[in-house]
């Protein structure tokens, strides 16, 4: 008998559901009772697809970072961690009188103090010294005010792509639920339901595919009012880490009871203020984990403590191959294989992690709604997939897997 590596046998076992997880096309199953030979060399080709994936995934990742970069030099530069931030400034959280002074002091030009009390903090934003890199300022300020939390203004991106389908708007659905929910994206164009849309960004509100998409997806799963905090519009450095907090603490303030947020980045200690000034406010904040492959850096804001880290399976329940990584999962939702609305009020093929997560946070709102602990409700309501009980890569379980979108 051919010799098999240890592996190959453990892989053997795990056949089926990695082939369904990673959804490779082409490849089929051998039957039960077959050459044990065959089934190692499928599960080890397998994974050396899964892993050239998440390679180029990840490559692709910091090629995108590049492309953007070398695009926007006025506006977008790379802060110490090489992650994308606006250009030429830096934000102190809760600096005083005296922390602004010697900034100033150091050619730091104070640009606004803005007061987010729904979220019990403030944030300065600073204009950086002509002639010094992004990276450069951090370290200055980190010298010289070592007790004051200094954080670039990080970029957060989209997660989730859309094609069009040339078909009628469906009619929107209505319903008597009543717990409101914010999402943070770009705008919704006017075909999409909600209550009000603001703008925290450059030329915002301004209607995007992907924003309408999201809502589209909230609204026909949440007959309950929906608030729009726009945090791209037309600004080549939206999706910003202080335009996310700003929207984040004006939907709190507006009574959001659930924020589902479709963006990724990197930890930002601004955002992750933000958002546990809106959990101390009782706020359940979803988001996904993005579509940069397993061997990104994980995602926020749903790697934050507390958030609701959401993941996305296609029409056959398998999980999407370029799906990210928290440092927690604990839902799955259907990311493929569904429509929305887009800006311009037509029906569009969905895929990404991105369209899960209003799903999420329309049953938690459900849940809500019913005046039950929903926690208790989404995982009663949850359907256990991969390995038993909680796992890497479904969570808790896959909630919603009938939801087709609109």
């Amino acid at each position: 008998m051919p010799r098999i590596s240890p592996i190959s046998l453990v892989l053997a076992a795990l056949a089926t559901p990695l082939a369904a997880q990673v959804g490779l096309s082409g490849v089929q199953l051998p039957r039960v009772g077959g050459v044990l030979e065959q089934v190692g060399d499928l599960a080890d080709d397998t994974l050396d697809r899964t892993t050239r994936t998440a390679r180029d995934l990840a490559r692709d990742r910091l090629r995108t970072i590049d492309r953007l970069v070398r695009r926007h030099r006025d506006t977008i530069a790379l802060d110490s961690r090489g992650e994308p931030a606006r250009r030429g400034e830096v934000l102190l959280l809760d600096a005083g009188a005296d922390a602004l002074a010697r900034a100033g002091a150091e050619g730091f030009v104070l640009l606004e103090t803005v007061e987010l009390a729904d979220l019990g903090m403030s944030v300065s934003r600073l204009r950086v010294p002509a002639g010094l890199e992004l990276g450069e300022a951090e370290h200055v300020l980190e010298r010289i005010l070592p007790s004051v939390t200094i954080a670039p203004d990080n970029l957060h991106f989209q997660s989730g792509s859309a094609g069009p389908v040339p078909l009628a708007l469906a009619a929107a659905g209505s319903g008597a639920g009543s717990t409101p929910v914010g999402m943070i994206d770009g705008a919704p164009g006017k075909s999409v339901p909600v209550v009000a849309t603001r703008g925290f960004a450059e030329g915002a509100p301004y209607p995007s595919n992907h924003g309408s998409a999201v809502a589209s997806l909230l609204a026909s799963e949440h007959p309950g009012p929906i608030r729009v905090a726009d945090v791209y519009g037309t600004d080549s450095a939206g999706g910003n880490a202080l335009a996310i907090a700003r929207g984040l603490g004006w939907l709190v303030g507006q009574g959001s009871k659930v924020v589902t947020i479709s963006l990724v980045g990197p930890r930002n200690a601004v955002l992750e203020r933000a958002i546990v000034g809106a959990r101390k406010r009782g706020v359940v904040v979803v988001a996904a984990v993005g579509n940069d492959g397993p061997a990104a850096p994980p995602a926020y804001p749903a790697s934050y403590d507390g958030v609701i880290a959401v993941t996305a399976v296609d029409g056959k329940r398998r999980a999407l191959i370029e799906a990210g990584h928290a440092l927690h999962l604990d839902y799955a939702a259907p990311g493929a294989d569904i429509r929305g609305i887009n800006a311009k009020g037509k029906r569009i093929d969905l895929r990404g992690t991105s369209f899960a997560t209003p799903l999420v946070a329309a049953r938690l709102a459900r849940a809500l709604d019913r005046g039950r602990d929903w926690r208790s409700a989404l995982d009663g309501e949850a359907e256990d997939l991969g390995k038993k009980g909680v796992d890497p890569v479904y969570g808790r379980g896959l909630l919603c897997g009938d939801c087709k979108g609109r």
